[in-house]
């Protein structure tokens, strides 16, 4: 019966109920969901289920394959190790928000239409906001609220893709796109906005570093990944992706060398480590599509133990800044050697699962002739040791002692770290049960003489580089200007211009309408005749060449007259005759 059980459901039915469970019981059972989910998805079997009709197209909720089950199985051993790190938290309010984020991550993993993965897009932008909120600052706030914002944006872009889709004729199932129409461009944009694509990727290094300690974990997992999954599912081959991806690769690399603060640098990583995926993704071998789902598989696992260090000391120095930290080593070693088995994880090093996942998408670029992409690689990977695998380290553990003295961080949190490592180690040197879940044979041997000499080469030359320039990589306290700034500055200003637009319009409204015309109205009624009159006899009078004072005495006399009820009987035939031709034009007008 199990076999056929959307695994997302486990995370939704835990969402509810974990309000309703007293304190001890929410703990277990917040743990108890990952792992009851991964189990689950050992059970199932390859195929489709949950068929159900929705807006007149057939849909399916559970698509089976080997797929779905690497991304399944790598979102749950995240989960487990992130509600292990987040065991202090008393309050269920975070929970629930992560449960529906990750649930609907999986949802979106494991549906088999364009209709269901887009419900459960939505769900994962709106859970994941909360996250963001959760922290309570003015900072997560305005993060929160820009990072809902370009959320919605690649919603519209994949909404609209796929009502395009449809009314060309296309099937709902989510398949591999052929056709490079307009449609499935507008998908793929929506898609790369949740990759974290320049110029869209600002969100994710503004929003992420003011999540929760533990909701920045949480948030590392899913959203990037996610979209890399549909990608692979989606867009394989496309050549476009190879651009797309070296320039995140770059980017990412660049920013993370200018970045402060240690959320922030490990932020901008996570944008170079997606561009290694979607480069394999362009690339679309077999090879590269493997290469591309054990890196995310690797990534998801190093980075969180990258971000459950900083997490780590964040939460027992409440500082973030690497201008505010250094000296740590002496008072928290274990979170140091965990932060640094993340670090030579996500560098590559021998020994370690970005090892055994990342050479695959470069050696499929070599196996194509794809020199370019090789070269892009090779020095984005030198960056990543520049600065992930040394500079957030040597920062924030050594570098100038602060005079800080926190405790270590408590047991729950190192638990939570020693499983992560684990797998860093366990995946670095046997990968062969990462293999065995990837979608297609694998006949890769990263542990290669050559594969070797060469990768310790690039990580030496990068260590000395460092090391060299090392005055100029000193931080300072300053901000980098990233594309956010565009539309933050945009923003306000199409608000400043639309409030003196449309403002100064209703102010023009108010004034004649308003005040204007009820004045002139009541004056007119309350002697229409004399104005009538003025009407008709001031221009009457000017072209009989009266000059301006006879006319104002006349004028006078008129007022005077209209005061004592005294109307002259021609004037009010006139009047009276003016009135019956007007009204008589309007009348054969109309």
């Amino acid at each position: 019966m199990t076999e056929w059980l959307p695994p997302s459901l486990i995370f939704f039915v835990g969402a509810l109920l974990l309000p309703l469970l007293p304190g001890k019981a929410r703990k277990i059972a917040i743990i108890a969901v990952p792992v009851l989910t991964f189990w689950l998805i050992t059970t199932l079997a390859p195929g489709t289920g949950w068929h159900y009709q929705l807006f007149g197209h057939d849909l399916t909720l559970l698509r089976v394959d080997r797929l779905s089950k690497a991304f399944g199985y790598v979102f749950t051993l995240n989960a487990f190790a992130a509600f292990l790190f987040a065991a202090h938290l008393r309050g269920w309010h975070e929970h629930v928000a992560a449960l529906f984020y990750i649930g609907a991550s999986l949802g979106a993993v494991f549906a088999g239409d364009l209709i269901s993965l887009y419900l459960f897009w939505e769900v994962m932008a709106v859970a994941s906001t909360f996250l963001i909120l959760a922290r309570r600052t003015e900072k997560a706030n305005r993060a929160g609220f820009r990072y809902v914002m370009i959320h919605l944006l690649g919603g519209l872009c994949f909404l609209a893709g796929i009502l395009l889709h449809l009314h060309a004729g296309g099937s709902v199932g989510f398949e591999a796109f052929t056709d490079r129409s307009l449609p499935a461009y507008l998908i793929l944009l929506g898609f790369l906005v949740n990759a974290a694509a320049p110029p869209f990727s600002a969100w994710l290094s503004d929003a992420y570093p003011e999540a929760t300690v533990t909701g920045g974990i949480i948030l590392t997992a899913y959203t990037t990944k996610t979209a890399v999954y549909t990608l692979i599912r989606g867009f394989p081959g496309w050549e476009i992706l190879m651009v797309v991806g070296g320039i995140m690769a770059i980017y990412g690399i660049v920013y993370a060398i200018l970045e402060n603060d240690m959320r922030r640098i490990l932020a901008y990583s996570i944008i170079n480590q997606v561009g290694f995926m979607v480069c394999g993704i362009g690339i679309g071998t077999a090879l590269a599509l493997n290469g591309a789902v054990a890196h995310a598989f690797s990534h998801i696992i190093y980075k969180a133990l990258l971000w459950m260090s900083a997490g780590a000391v964040l939460h027992m120095t409440g500082k973030s800044k690497c201008t505010e930290l250094g000296g740590l080593y002496k008072s928290m070693p274990f979170t140091l050697i965990f932060g640094c088995i993340g670090a030579l994880a996500i560098s590559s090093f021998p020994g370690f699962s970005g090892y055994t996942s990342k050479p695959m998408i470069i050696e499929a670029s070599v196996h194509q002739g794809l020199y370019w992409v090789w070269l892009v690689l090779e020095v984005a990977s030198a960056g990543v040791f520049l600065h992930a695998g040394i500079k957030f380290p040597y920062f924030v553990f050594f570098a100038k002692d602060r005079g800080l003295r926190p405790a270590e961080a408590p047991a729950h949190m190192q638990a939570a770290m020693f499983f992560m490592a684990f797998l860093c180690l366990f995946l670095g040197f046997y990968p062969q049960p990462l293999y065995a879940i990837l979608p297609f044979p694998v006949h890769f041997k990263p542990y290669t003489f050559e594969h070797t000499i060469n990768q310790l080469q690039l990580l030496l030359f990068s260590a000395l580089a460092f090391f060299m320039f090392l005055p100029l990589l000193k931080r300072t306290d300053t901000i980098s200007l990233d594309s956010d700034w565009f539309y933050r500055k945009g923003g306000k200003l199409f608000v400043s211009v639309t409030d003196r637009v449309f403002n100064g319009l209703n102010s023009w409204a108010d004034k004649v309408f308003v005040r204007r015309i009820p004045e002139l109205t009541a004056r007119f009624f309350a002697s229409p005749g004399v104005y009538l009159q003025k009407l008709v006899l001031i221009p009457y009078y000017r072209i009989q060449g009266m000059s301006q004072q006879p006319i104002q005495q006349e004028m006078g006399r008129i007022e005077r007259r209209a005061r004592e009820g005294a109307y002259p009987v021609g004037v009010g035939v006139l009047l009276a005759v003016l009135f019956l031709t007007v009204m008589s034009l309007l009348f054969f007008i109309g």
